[in-house]
C-alpha cells in the first residue's frame, strides 16, 4: 500500500532539522510520495534543493500564495520562470489563487488588495497556460472569481486542482464539468464535516487526491499537533472507512491520481 500527499509545506521541518526524520515517518507509514509547494521566495530555492536531495520522494512546486501578494508582486515574482529551466523544474505552479479571507475593512484597502491578488494571479495563469503545467489553486472565500479568472485565461482545467477543498456540491460539480479536479485534506476527517464528507464522495475516485497541506490541520487523531506528511495514512484509513472501501484500493487509487496529475511516471 503506497500513499502520495498531494500538497505539504516541508520548509518549517527543513529549519528545524526535523526533515530527514520526517521523511522516515512518513516512509514508515506508506506515503511513498510528497509535494511540497512554494509560496513565496522565501522557499522557492529551498524546495528545489529538497527536490534535489530526496529525489523520487519530494517533487516541488512554486508560486506566488496571495497571502505574499502586496504592490511588489511583480518584483517578487521575477525569478518564477526561471525555475522550469533547472534540471529538476517544478512539477506544477502554485499555490496561487486569491484569499478573500481575512481582508482590511477599509474599503480602499481592500479594492487594492483584492486587484493585486487578482493581477498576480492572472500573470501566473498566463506562465502556466504557456509552460502547459499543472496548477494548484488556492481559494479561501474567492471560488467565483478563482474560477472566472481561470476561465477567462484560457488554461486547461485538465491542469487545475483546488487543494484544501472545502466548498459544496455545487462548487464542486463545477470544478468537475470543466475538467478540473479537488484535493482534500485532513478536514474530512473532523467531527462536524458531514457536509464536506457527502461533497468528497461526488469526486471520481480515479482523479481523487489526498493532501495534509502540513504542518496545518492535522487529521483526527493527531488534530491539534503538528502536522506532517506521514499522518496522510490517517486520512486515508478514515476515509476508506467512511466510504465502505478497502484501504488498499484507495490508496492506489488516489496514489495513481496525484502521480498522474503532476505528470510523474505511474
Amino acid at each position: 500500500m503506497s500513499w502520495f500527499d498531494s500538497h505539504c509545506h516541508l520548509k518549517t521541518f527543513w529549519e528545524k532539522g526535523e526533515l530527514s526524520a520526517v521523511i522516515q515517518r512518513a516512509q514508515n507509514a506508506s506515503v511513498l510520495g510528497m509535494v511540497t509547494v512554494g509560496t513565496s521566495p522565501k522557499d522557492w530555492n529551498i524546495y528545489s534543493h529538497l527536490a534535489t536531495e530526496y529525489q523520487e520522494m519530494v517533487y516541488y512546486s512554486i508560486g506566488l500564495h496571495p497571502g505574499y501578494v502586496d504592490e511588489y508582486w511583480e518584483q517578487n515574482t521575477k525569478g518564477l520562470r526561471s525555475f522550469w529551466d533547472k534540471p529538476l523544474p517544478p512539477v506544477a505552479f502554485g499555490e496561487i489563487g486569491l484569499d478573500y479571507f481575512r481582508l482590511p475593512s477599509e474599503e480602499g484597502k481592500r479594492n487594492r488588495m483584492i486587484d493585486n491578488q487578482k493581477a498576480a494571479f492572472t500573470k501566473q495563469l498566463e506562465w502556466a497556460k504557456e509552460l502547459d503545467c499543472p496548477v494548484i489553486v488556492h481559494s479561501r472565500s474567492a471560488f467565483d472569481d478563482c474560477v472566472n479568472l481561470i476561465d477567462a485565461s484560457g488554461l486547461a482545467w485538465r491542469n487545475v486542482v483546488f487543494h484544501c477543498f472545502s466548498e459544496g456540491a455545487v462548487q464542486l460539480n463545477a470544478l468537475l464539468a470543466r475538467g478540473g479536479v479537488a484535493s482534500f485534506t485532513g478536514i474530512v476527517t473532523f467531527k462536524n464535516n458531514d457536509l464536506l464528507r457527502q461533497t468528497l464522495r461526488l469526486h471520481p475516485f480515479e482523479k481523487l487526491m489526498l493532501e495534509t497541506d502540513s504542518p496545518y490541520l492535522a487529521p483526527v487523531p493527531k488534530r491539534g499537533k503538528q502536522n506532517e506528511p506521514s499522518y496522510l495514512s490517517h486520512i486515508g484509513e478514515y476515509l476508506a472507512e467512511n466510504l465502505q472501501i478497502n484501504s488498499c484500493e484507495l490508496a492506489a487509487k488516489t496514489f495513481r491520481a496525484t502521480r498522474k496529475f503532476y505528470r510523474l511516471p505511474i
